[in-house]
């Protein structure tokens, strides 16, 4: 018969367990035992699809194995179908973001406001056959509680950020700038939802986005989506 060895260092750790049982003290963790922090990180995506920037940021994903959520502006999606459908099958989530993105048309009424979802979303459904459930304001983070309660009883989770790659609030910034950004204004958060952008001028953006990963790999953060 083979015989069963229990690791040693499992057994200290059961009889350590043991004695502060019988002592009926709190057992004091080695320092050498670490545990996860529970760390998770969301990857957000506005403004696209495009073809110069969303499919090297899709690329990248692939090649890392993280998936991200995409907020959709369905007006730049057509003819770009493809682009939505890749990220359908390779699981990520696609939410709604605006139709045309053109703020005096989206905030005119209540009404055009929910107009603008539904387009969205019937875009999203028509080209990949998943109903959206996540939604981002056009503009930002958009404070006005009326409007949301609005958006939330029409049947969607509204998806904020707390840190941001910089892509949109530095001008002209390098890839090397955004992922400083991204380290800034990530540290100390034990999750992080992190604003960056895929439209056509965002380069840097698809550049930044492997040591972007690498950085949140390295601080022990798991990649969520919505």
């Amino acid at each position: 018969m083979q015989k069963r060895y229990i690791p040693i260092a499992v057994f200290f750790v059961v009889l350590l367990m043991i004695l502060a049982h019988v002592s009926g003290r709190a057992l004091a963790v080695p320092a050498s035992f670490t545990y996860a922090e529970g760390k998770e990180v969301y990857l957000t995506f506005d403004d696209g699809p495009s073809n110069s920037v969303t499919v090297p940021i899709l690329d990248t994903l692939k090649e890392e194995n993280v998936k991200a959520t995409f907020f959709i502006v369905s007006d730049r999606a057509h003819g770009r179908e493809d682009i939505l459908k890749r990220m359908a099958s390779e699981g990520h989530t696609l939410g709604v973001h605006s139709a045309s993105h053109d703020y005096q048309k989206i905030y005119a009424s209540e009404e055009a406001l929910l107009k603008d979802i539904d387009t969205c979303a019937a875009f999203i459904k028509k080209t990949t056959g998943i109903t959206p459930t996540v939604y981002r304001f056009p503009g930002g983070g958009f404070k006005n509680k009326e409007k949301r309660a609005l958006v939330k009883a029409h049947g969607y989770r509204i998806v904020d950020w707390n840190a941001v790659c910089g892509d949109e609030e530095i001008q002209s910034a390098s890839a090397e700038t955004l992922l400083k950004t991204t380290i800034d204004t990530s540290k100390g958060k034990a999750k992080v939802v992190l604003l960056m952008h895929d439209s056509a001028p965002r380069k840097a953006t698809a550049a930044a986005l492997k040591d972007i990963i690498s950085y949140y790999k390295e601080q022990g953060y798991t990649f969520r989506t919505y």
